[in-house]
């Protein structure tokens, strides 16, 4: 491998500019970090950066070029105001990977010539472009990470070993792809894979971060999702000027504060939260065994690096197996012992940002059989931790109150829980919906009330199973439901169409619940309110909707005399639903 550039590759690189993009806490508008892009390619003499790439790996000087690159971005980076208190995202080509013979220490010397720490890093591989078996990613992805680098994995779901990624090295991050966010806020394909993204990522301890966001209505699709981070156009292009980066972008600010959705649960657990102490991961052993005489009662230590950021808690056990050791004290108090460092005695714990929904915290916690809390953090700094005890406290307040307002048959919210919901909906987009069973009177009194309530649980479980997780699902009662979801710009197209494929399936479904000799007859015959022997045709389910696409005033009474006289409408009509908007 070469492993000098010649100096018409020198006079290449001083063509060469480093532009830096924002990416923001999704929860706040504040600035989490900036990707290095390479800029003046063209200038260079190439078509492209990947051609530039493809050039250098060709002559053998891609490590070298690469590391010239990172003294670049590492300088331009150190004139971003703030640039300590931010991450710099840094792409890495990925055949740098199956370099063998490459020199140590080159991006340590960097970090300490432009008096950069390490936390500041971010090591961004993409996934886009698959790696040669010559390459072992995992050991290379672990040489990093025990170098305390932080691994984020790029265009996450369009390459070829995405999951494959997340079970064998557990990067700090993953980027979502633009491909799956274009458009998010109306098509619930998309929405269902990136909510999926998402969780399974949370539970991995994984931050997820929205890339090549646009619009203000994938924006707010993807923070109701669960992403931690965002970037895209809608927060700024690609800028060469570095004091164009601003550590908080009010625009965005204005954006979610204009969504009403938020829901303002830091009240909810901060009563909970216990505001430990946090140790920098360079603190020495020796005066951690100091607090922990001094406090003996403390038994979680939360562990912080230099941006503050949790990366783990050091248990009082932990400590005390080399107490009760004949040497351990002995180790602890050396502090060039590598055995004792916080970092090797640390026990992963899952971290949640404090605007995180309450359910996604009971998750996180309930997913690990051997977790002891979880810590919690603002603008991705430590802000405090959850104990295990506390979080089934909030378990069990969440449990009364779901089972105070649930329906006892089919367990879906009821009527308290529907006035709640609809008090919060002043200045969203939504849709209402109002299911009523039809005949189902005449079913009831003819195959008797335990079917009739096989039938109810049949339509709350069809319910529950095929409308997507963001609509509220609800019983009021007898066999009448309500149903309603909040939307994004013209994004109620899908909802209203996933409502209709509810009808057409209870339609199908219930067939199941007849006899052999009504089903070949096409009704039933039972009597009527007056007594009177007629005819009933089979069950099926009326929707009584509205749209509401308006931010005045809206008066809940006229909307449910609409949604009762609409039902008597739909019940007629042969395709059962009955459709009105409130512009």
């Amino acid at each position: 491998m070469q492993t000098t550039l010649t100096q018409t590759w020198l006079d290449r690189l001083d063509l060469l500019d480093i532009a830096f993009q924002p990416i923001l806490n999704i929860h706040t508008g504040k600035i989490y970090a900036v990707e290095a892009l390479l800029r003046n390619v063209e200038d260079a003499g190439f078509k492209s950066i990947f051609s530039l790439f493809d050039k250098v790996y060709k002559e053998g000087i891609l490590y070298p070029f690469d590391i010239k690159l990172r003294e670049i971005a590492f300088e331009k980076f150190t004139t971003i105001p703030g640039y300590k208190e931010i991450k710099l995202f840094y792409n890495l080509d990925n055949r740098l990977f199956e370099i063998k013979n490459y020199s140590h220490g080159n991006t340590k010397r960097l970090l300490e010539q432009f008096d950069i720490s390490k936390d500041n890093i971010c090591f961004e591989i993409s996934e886009r472009h698959e790696i040669t078996q010559e390459c072992d990613i995992t050991t290379v992805l672990k040489h990093y990470q025990d170098e305390d680098f932080c691994i984020a994995i790029d265009d996450f779901g369009v390459g070829h070993s995405g999951y494959k990624l997340l079970y064998e090295s557990t990067p700090n991050v993953i980027k979502i792809d633009r491909f799956f966010l274009s458009g998010i806020e109306t098509n619930m394909k998309k929405k269902l894979l990136v909510r999926n993204i998402t969780n399974l990522a949370v539970q991995f301890g994984i931050k997820v971060i929205a890339e090549g966001v646009e619009t203000k209505e994938e924006l707010l699709t993807c923070k109701d999702i669960g992403c931690h981070y965002i970037q895209g156009y809608l927060i700024q292009r690609p800028t060469l000027n570095a004091k164009e980066i601003k550590p908080r972008y009010e625009e965005i600010v204005e954006i979610l504060k204009s969504d009403k959705r938020a829901k303002d649960i830091n009240s909810q657990i901060n009563a909970y939260i216990d505001r430990a102490k946090p140790f920098d991961i360079k603190t020495k052993t020796a005066e951690v065994l100091k607090y922990l005489k001094e406090n003996p009662n403390i038994s979680i230590m939360p562990i912080v690096n230099s941006l503050d950021e949790p990366m783990g808690i050091l248990q009082d056990k932990e400590i005390k197996n080399f107490l009760y050791s004949p040497y351990g004290m002995s180790l602890l108090n050396n502090d060039f012992t590598q055995k004792t460092k916080l970092k090797n005695l640390m026990t992963p714990c899952g971290t949640a940002d404090i605007n995180s929904d309450i359910s996604t915290i009971i998750e996180l916690f309930s997913n690990n059989p051997e977790s002891v809390g979880i810590l919690i953090t603002k603008n991705s700094k430590y802000v405090g931790f959850l104990s295990a005890r506390a979080i089934i406290t909030i378990m069990n307040e969440q449990n009364l109150i779901f089972a105070r307002e649930q329906n006892p048959l089919t367990k879906l919210p009821g009527n308290m829980a529907i006035d709640r919901y609809l008090a919060g909906i002043s200045d969203d987009n939504c849709i209402l919906c109002y299911f009523d069973l039809d005949n189902f009177k005449a079913y009831n009194d003819n195959y008797g009330f335990r079917n009739g309530d096989r039938v109810i649980m049949l339509f709350a479980d069809i319910l529950k199973q095929n409308l997507p997780g963001e609509f509220f699902k609800a019983h009021i009662g007898g066999d009448d439901f309500f149903v309603a979801v909040k939307f994004h710009k013209n994004g109620e197209i899908a909802y209203v169409n996933a409502i209709k494929e509810i009808i057409e399936k209870f339609s199908q479904d219930v067939k199941a619940f007849y006899s052999q000799e009504d089903l070949q007859r096409g009704y039933i015959v039972a009597k009527d309110r007056e007594c009177k022997t007629r005819e009933f045709a089979l069950l099926s389910v009326s929707a009584s909707v509205i749209v509401i696409k308006t931010k005045t005033k809206r008066d809940l009474e006229s909307i449910n005399m609409v949604l009762s006289f609409q039902k008597k409408i739909a019940k007629n009509d042969n395709t059962k639903i009955c459709i009105s908007s409130l512009l």
